[in-house]
């Protein structure tokens, strides 16, 4: 099985974070796609990076490589709308026949194939861009204990923080309230080095952006289930809300 990924140009953390998810899963592999994204902001300039036309681009070149699944792995529709990232799945899937999903998709899925309704939120984002991701998650009827985020411009910056740093976010953001599960979302944010122990040590579910894109990406593929640590990994979606190979 080869799963095809979207990736931010500026991101460092995605790619090495796969491998390392697939290392013990050598018959599935993960192919990658860069399209320009500079900085993180809700400016015009910055929304724009993420128009459908060179996203569209980038999946077409997946597609030459016989791709069984595309996942945006990037996390423009928590700020942006899920509605647009429902949107570019069907772009996708109707330019080049593959089946598509998005970090944010798969995100949403995930709390809803483990009945988690009440999370906490950890970014590196600005302000201004973790109150829309709030925003929108009360609208898809999610219950926010609690946030952090680092007031970050990024794209690439994100990568700079280390993992320990991520590690604190959580812990303080489980600390302030009780939850069902904790969203490290961010794809260039080093949340998966810590995620398996912290899940085990605090109790939530913990969906790291990363591992979230590679179980998005194997469910609308119907691929097989990851020896990985984590519980995101034990998690099905039969009913898949994103775009599946029959939409």
């Amino acid at each position: 099985m080869r799963l095809g990924f979207l990736t931010p140009s500026s991101n460092t953390v995605l790619e090495p974070a796969i491998a390392g998810l697939l290392r013990d899963t050598p018959e599935v592999t993960a192919h990658f796609a860069r399209f320009r994204v500079v900085a993180i902001n809700l400016g015009a300039a910055s929304s724009g990076q993420f128009d459908t036309s060179p996203i569209l681009a980038a999946a077409e070149l997946l597609a030459d490589a016989k791709v069984d699944a595309i996942c945006w792995a990037g996390t423009s529709g928590s700020w942006l709308g899920f509605g647009q990232d429902e949107a570019l799945c069907r772009a996708i899937r109707e330019s080049t026949g593959i089946p598509a999903t998005t970090a944010t998709l798969a995100m949403r899925e995930a709390l809803r194939a483990a009945g988690a309704r009440k999370l906490a939120l950890v970014t590196p984002y600005l302000a201004e861009v973790q109150r829309a991701i709030l925003a929108n998650l009360t609208t898809e009827g999610f219950e926010v204990t609690a946030e952090r985020h680092l007031e970050d411009p990024g794209n690439f910056s994100f990568a700079q923080h280390p993992a320990a740093k991520v590690d604190q976010l959580v812990e303080a953001a489980v600390a302030e309230r009780p939850t069902e599960a904790v969203v490290i979302h961010c794809t260039n944010f080093r949340g998966l080095d810590g995620a398996a122990r912290l899940e085990a040590k605090l109790g939530p579910l913990l969906l790291d952006s990363v591992a979230v894109s590679l179980w998005g990406a194997l469910e609308v593929a119907g691929g097989p289930e990851l020896a990985a640590p984590g519980r995101i990994f034990r998690l099905h979606s039969p009913h898949f809300k994103a775009c599946l190979k029959n939409d």
